[in-house]
């Protein structure tokens, strides 16, 4: 009799493990992701008349073998999570949006739903003439999800969210043709004032674990090959600048959630600190190039970008710390991945990610 109650709940537990449900103690059901082409996972392919899209080869073609959307070679960070968690990949909005409304499916998706749009940033303004949607309304389309009840708050309670957005509108403070109305720091001041009232609507919502993630160093990127007065040789310091101070009010955001938002916790991904130690000790981690993109063309590969006329691809991208113009390679975000999800506090803060998904009762 024992014997076979031990074969049924072995054969219960590879069942479980086969449907892809972890059994690893997680109590996450899902993840909801907001951002840029860090997060993006096809969104901008359903935007009509946006122009910042990854959907053509050689975008996708180390895991996928086909663009998927993602602007990278393979899986970004909300991918790798999700693996580590043991629940399937989030969809796009706008594809299991699209499926309910031609009748294919008749609910959103139970593990989550990615919201990011290539190009966006958390100012309403940045790249608007671009056809992406900001972060913003990517809330009102997770929001109008809730008041419709397409999902259910029990699961929203228990889920992960993902805020990851900035780097597009720091950037764009440097191009030949922004005018800027504000100092640096005034205008860092108002995009965290932008991921406050983010927070604060989405815990209306009935949010309860928040991973905010640092930005990278975005002037290290290769695309700072396209600004006047940016340096080739080494990053574009002004620009790492205004990241770490945008970084340090992202992290006092944090620190402030548990005070400001009974029941809820938070966690600071520290990305920039992470991506600067790959950089600093590039052999280690397995990189042969951090400073050029592995897929592009001129100064750095920088000047066009990936899957644009003109292009070249190098032969081990995942020896490439940087895909494309913008965006880390595969092999980059897998590493920033475990980071984040098993990594010390130098890396995540006040705790990680598996520490979280293993939480079963928030305490106030």
């Amino acid at each position: 009799m024992e014997r076979n109650l031990i074969a049924s709940l072995l054969i219960i537990s590879w069942i479980l493990i086969a449907c892809g449900v972890s059994v690893a103690g997680s109590t996450v059901p899902a993840i909801f992701i907001f951002g840029d082409s860090l997060f993006d996972a096809g969104n901008n392919h359903y935007n009509r008349n946006c122009t910042a899209q990854a959907d053509f080869p050689p975008y996708g073609s180390n895991f996928f073998h086909r663009p998927t959307g993602r602007f990278t070679n393979g899986r970004t960070v909300s991918d790798f999570i999700s693996e580590f968690i043991g629940i399937p990949l989030q969809k796009p909005f706008m594809e299991a949006q699209s499926e309910i409304v031609n009748g294919t499916q008749n609910k959103y998706p139970s593990n989550g739903v990615n919201f990011a749009s290539a190009g966006s940033g958390v100012l309403q303004a940045t790249n608007n003439d671009s056809g992406v949607t900001p972060i913003q309304v990517q809330l009102q389309q997770f929001q109008t999800m809730a008041e419709q009840n397409h999902i259910d708050t029990n699961l929203v309670k228990n889920s992960m969210f993902f805020i990851e957005s900035g780097s597009n509108d720091i950037f764009n403070f440097f191009l030949p043709f922004y005018t800027p109305t504000l100092t640096p720091d005034d205008y860092v001041q108002s995009m965290l004032v932008q991921v406050e009232s983010f927070l604060d609507s989405i815990y209306k919502l009935g949010a309860r674990r928040f991973a905010l993630f640092a930005l990278g160093p975005v002037g290290c990127v290769p695309a700072r090959a396209l600004l006047p007065g940016a340096p080739v040789t080494k990053c574009y310091g002004k620009m790492n600048k205004m990241v770490k101070k945008f970084n340090m009010g992202l992290e006092k955001l944090v620190n402030g959630i548990q005070a400001k938002y009974p029941d809820a916790v938070g966690v600071y991904g520290a990305v920039y600190k992470t991506v600067q130690i790959f950089r600093a000790n590039p052999e280690r981690y397995g990189f042969t190039n951090t400073t050029g993109a592995c897929c592009g063309y001129g100064v750095l590969g920088g000047e066009v970008q990936c899957g644009k006329e003109g292009y070249t691809v190098c032969k081990n991208p995942n020896e490439y710390l940087f895909w494309d113009f913008f965006h880390p390679s595969e092999h980059t975000y897998k590493l920033i991945s475990k980071a984040l999800w098993g990594g010390n506090r130098s890396r995540i803060r006040p705790f990680n990610l598996k520490t979280m998904a293993n939480m079963t009762t928030l305490h106030h």
